[in-house]
């Protein structure tokens, strides 16, 4: 499939935009979809999701003063004289069970890790760095001078956290520790925002559906299951539907489909130059979407824009009256991101473009794409004047990349835009820059870690 493209509206001439400015075009464009919060869901249903409104702690955490590891607890005053101390074990104390009476001077107890500090204690000497003589809860405990000072090994009531605290904020996209945390606070639910709604279509007559027989010079559709698996993996709902023809009227169809049914519709294919004019038409008559070339490899054809519904498709102003133009009110819009057909630049241009788009429309908190230094292993050929994303697996460095510690990345096969099996093999994309030329054996490159992309 052709990969030009007619000059970009936001480009000057046959200019090709970088990548960084058609990153910057989109984020300008893009604010939260205005969106009802949906009820609180219940805890191990939450990871993935958007969190709705602040976590505000109802409990000191810890709750009360505890112990930060086994060992003796007592009175740190006894350390007062910088020499040696010597104490008499009055007891022992154990996790969830406080101990009952107050420690007296000259007296100490053996102590457990997250044990209630008792009344009389504030200190507490590590097991390995104390000698005992005799029983361990009744013996003489004996501390060396300047092996520990006052208040050592005590965690405070509210030190993590104090009750009336934000412990999590809204917009963030919650993680199996942010679940954990809202757990250790009692917690059984949290509020967060309905999924975002991505519906997903792909075009083209050479593309038929997993499962079916194979016509002599098609292939099957992958494009439509990677980008639904990488959406589902942003937490947000996929919408797959389905294959389109390359006819105006199916494809006008599925628009109108996907506008009523969701926040945000991607399609692959179908965007190149050489592609039926009527794509262009279509997507025209339902909003402002620009078709732009990106100096990118692989990639380049993508189209971003805002689809409106026609007037009596649902949305109403405040006269009552079908709503005009802009998205001005819940419902009105729908963005679309038309990606490459080739299967590697279709999941490239989603990482480059729409995986960050998508956190803002749910009105998460994005942060910014993972990334780390790694040595090559081999010399990567590349020209000034376009990004490029290699296919990589990162490694810990060996003596063949330098010797030094840190990590090393080597490409993981063929780079063809649609040889997705070296897509699959890789745990990274290599990202040369715009105006990088070709990288040395042993030079050190910019990775972007799929584990935290997806």
């Amino acid at each position: 499939m052709s990969e030009d493209l007619g000059p970009s509206p936001l480009a000057a001439g046959e200019r090709n935009l970088s990548v960084q400015e058609a990153r910057a075009a989109i984020t300008r464009s893009l604010v939260p979809l205005p969106r009802r919060e949906s009820t609180p869901v219940a805890l191990h249903e939450a990871v993935g999701r958007v969190l709705a409104a602040d976590v505000v702690s109802p409990i000191d955490v810890p709750a009360h003063d505890n112990s930060a590891m086994d060992g003796y607890a007592f009175a740190g005053g006894a350390l007062a004289g910088g020499g040696p101390v010597v104490l008499r074990a009055a007891g022992a104390v154990y996790a969830g069970r406080p101990f009952a009476a107050r420690v007296a001077g000259g007296q100490c107890v053996r102590i457990m890790t997250g044990a209630v500090m008792p009344e009389g204690t504030d200190t507490v000497v590590p097991l390995e760095l104390a000698q005992v003589q005799g029983s361990p809860d009744q013996g003489e405990v004996r501390i060396a001078a300047g092996t520990i000072r006052p208040g050592e090994n005590r965690r405070k009531r509210g030190e993590d956290l104090a009750a009336g605290k934000p412990a999590l904020r809204a917009g963030r996209v919650l993680r199996p520790a942010d679940v954990g945390l809202a757990a250790s606070l009692g917690l059984t639910a949290v509020p967060v925002m309905r999924p975002l709604k991505v519906a997903i279509f792909s075009t083209g007559d050479e593309v038929v559906a997993p499962g079916a027989p194979l016509p002599p010079g098609c292939i099957y559709d992958s494009n439509r299951y990677a980008l639904a698996a990488a959406v589902r993996r942003l937490g947000m709902e996929a919408i797959d539907l389905g294959l389109v023809r390359d006819d105006r009227a199916a494809l006008a169809a599925v628009v109108e489909r996907a506008l009523g049914e969701a926040d945000v519709v991607i399609t692959s294919g179908g965007v190149s130059a050489g592609d039926a004019d009527y794509t262009r038409d279509v997507l025209a008559a339902h909003g402002d979407v620009s078709f732009w070339k990106v100096a990118m490899r692989p990639g380049r054809p993508f189209a971003f824009g805002p689809l409106r519904r026609p007037p009596g498709a649902g949305a109403v102003d405040a006269a009552g009256k079908p709503a005009q133009g802009a998205a001005a009110r819940t419902g009105d819009t729908s963005w679309l991101f038309a990606l490459p057909g080739n299967p590697v630049a279709a999941l490239v241009t989603f990482y480059a473009f729409v995986r960050e788009a998508l956190l803002v429309l749910a009105a998460a908190t994005p942060e910014p794409l993972p990334q780390l230094s790694a040595r090559s292993t081999a010399a990567i050929r590349k020209r000034p004047g376009r990004t490029e994303f290699q296919r990589a697996i990162v490694e810990p460095a060996t003596e063949a990349a330098g010797g030094a510690p840190g990590w090393q990345v080597r490409l993981s096969g063929s780079q063809g835009a649609g040889v997705l099996r070296s897509m699959s093999e890789a745990n990274a994309l290599v990202v040369l820059g715009h105006e990088q030329g070709s990288v040395a054996a042993g030079e050190p490159v910019t990775v972007w870690l799929f584990e935290g992309l997806v």
